[in-house]
């Protein structure tokens, strides 16, 4: 276990815990779909922090970085295919805004 890790625990939390808020702001606030996609991406970040802490403090980083790469792939997989919904939602009507998007349907 690292000291360094202990001794600035509660930064790294502080820093996870206000990613995760402005990440969460992002997706209560905007209708905006890139700012939601943006929004997302932040509140993996801040989860990904916190692994990274977890790891370190319990002594089990080579765990946590093999779960953390998972994660990344994931995270990247799936914002990729969210990406290409949106570029498909804009050339269709023109806009990102979420409330215009109603008739996606079928």
């Amino acid at each position: 276990m690292s000291n360094v890790w202990v001794e600035h625990f509660w930064l790294f939390a502080i820093a996870a815990a206000v990613i995760f808020t402005a990440g969460l702001y992002c997706l209560v606030a905007s209708r905006n779909l890139i700012r939601i996609l943006v929004g997302i991406e932040l509140l993996t970040k801040s989860v990904t922090l916190l692994l990274v802490l977890a790891g370190a403090i319990t002594g089990r980083m080579g765990q946590m970085q093999a779960l953390i790469i998972t994660l990344i792939v994931v995270e990247v997989v799936a914002i990729t295919v969210a990406a290409g919904i949106v570029i498909g939602a804009f050339r269709s009507h023109g806009t990102v805004d979420a409330k215009a998007l109603t008739d996606l349907k079928g």
